[in-house]
């Protein structure tokens, strides 16, 4: 069976203005099946932001490849890949990224603006029902600035499932909120990710949210490598340094 995302020895470097050159990514492997959930791990620096935007195509490596259900995304033209990242891909970052001023409907329907099919009529029936499902259906009219940080994540998780992606990256998604809060968002996450068989990739440098996942990945110097929840569980969670 095809994967639905696949890295061949995926490197990423950038060139420094005294002309050095800076290796982010080196020689990067995986394969994310859809309906998988796996967390990747690591410090600050260690490339963890460079791998989701590969990952989530809004950027391309400098070696290696990246297909999506076997197509070779380094080949396509611009157009091509934001329609493909349109279709495959919703994004859940720490930063909830709302628009100011608009209500939570105005915010999550806005994804479906874009649609080329009858999902840019139905934009606010769709927006409605996944807030509802996020459990905000009272809360539609709401603005950011009158929702708690849990309900703009809420939002945010809607807003990014609302065309649904068979590939969500969650980046640090907790990270603004409380553990108890933490934990509901993640719950709801993994919980929407298994009930539309959608891939669920989460980015963190928490070790409780990492081990919610089926697969443990940790990202050192640019290295990725498979680790085991033992591994997780040793971990002290103060001596990591937030991305």
């Amino acid at each position: 069976m095809t994967a639905l995302i696949s890295l061949r020895g995926v490197a990423k470097q950038v060139l420094l203005p005294d002309d050095s050159r800076l290796d982010i990514l080196r020689g990067i492997d995986l394969e994310v099946e859809a309906g998988d959930h796996l967390a990747i791990v690591g410090r600050s620096g260690s490339g963890k932001s460079t791998l989701l935007n590969i990952l989530g195509l809004l950027d391309g490596p400098s070696a290696g490849t990246v297909h999506i259900d076997g197509q070779r995304t380094t080949r396509m033209r611009a157009g091509a890949l934001d329609r493909l990242r349109g279709r495959t891909v919703g994004f859940v970052f720490q930063q909830f990224n709302l628009l100011s001023g608009r209500t939570a409907l105005e915010n999550v329907s806005m994804p479906l603006g874009y649609a080329t099919d009858r999902s840019f009529w139905r934009r606010e029936q769709r927006a409605r029902a996944m807030l509802e499902r996020v459990g905000l259906g009272h809360r539609l009219d709401a603005t950011p600035e009158r929702l708690s940080g849990g309900e703009q994540q809420r939002v945010a998780i809607a807003r990014a499932l609302v065309r649904r992606p068979r590939l969500i990256l969650a980046d640090e998604p907790t990270g603004a909120l409380d553990i108890q809060t933490g934990a509901t968002v993640m719950a709801l996450l993994a919980e929407i990710a298994r009930e539309t068989d959608a891939a669920l990739v989460t980015i963190t440098h928490d070790p409780h949210v990492a081990a919610r996942a089926r697969r443990h990945f940790r990202l050192d110097a640019g290295v990725l490598s498979p680790i085991g929840l033992d591994v997780l569980e040793d971990r002290d969670p103060a001596q990591e340094v937030p991305a």
